[in-house]
């Protein structure tokens, strides 16, 4: 299941976001914003997918998606949670055609910083432009 979540991941890089990607076993050590959205696959396992921005990179992607800096937590938020929507949204789909299962996705919602990803059962990084972004699979 996290191979489908990171090949999404590496599709928004390159397609939406335009940025080459280089994968990475390493955290960040900048502040992280820090979301998830549970899923449920074919045969009824259900699992909490987290995906992490550092700040440098949530700032990069509210810069390409609103043409303007954030500022504001308030609005990098939202574009963290819109970010985990469209990149689980795609794993639906790639799920679908390229891997022969499928999925159901539920609601993104965004977990304070310090919030530990405890239990996960497997974490991947990938390091974008100048940040870092932070895929786990927990479980449930």
């Amino acid at each position: 299941m996290l191979a489908i979540i990171i090949h999404a991941a590496e599709n928004f890089c390159l397609h939406q976001l335009q940025l080459h990607y280089e994968q990475s076993d390493e955290d960040s050590k900048k502040r992280t914003f820090l979301a998830y959205i549970d899923i449920a696959s074919q045969n009824n396992e259900t699992y909490r997918v987290f995906i992490g921005c550092d700040e440098p990179l949530i700032q990069t992607i509210t810069e390409r998606f609103l043409g303007e800096d954030a500022n504001d937590d308030q609005t990098l938020i939202d574009m963290l949670l819109e970010t985990t929507n469209m990149i689980v949204g795609s794993a639906k789909v790639l799920a679908t055609e390229i891997y022969e299962t499928s999925m159901s996705i539920m609601t993104p919602f965004y977990l304070r910083e310090s919030s530990p990803i405890e239990n996960s059962n497997e974490k991947k990084f990938l390091t974008v432009d100048n940040g870092k972004m932070m895929i786990a699979l927990q479980r449930l």
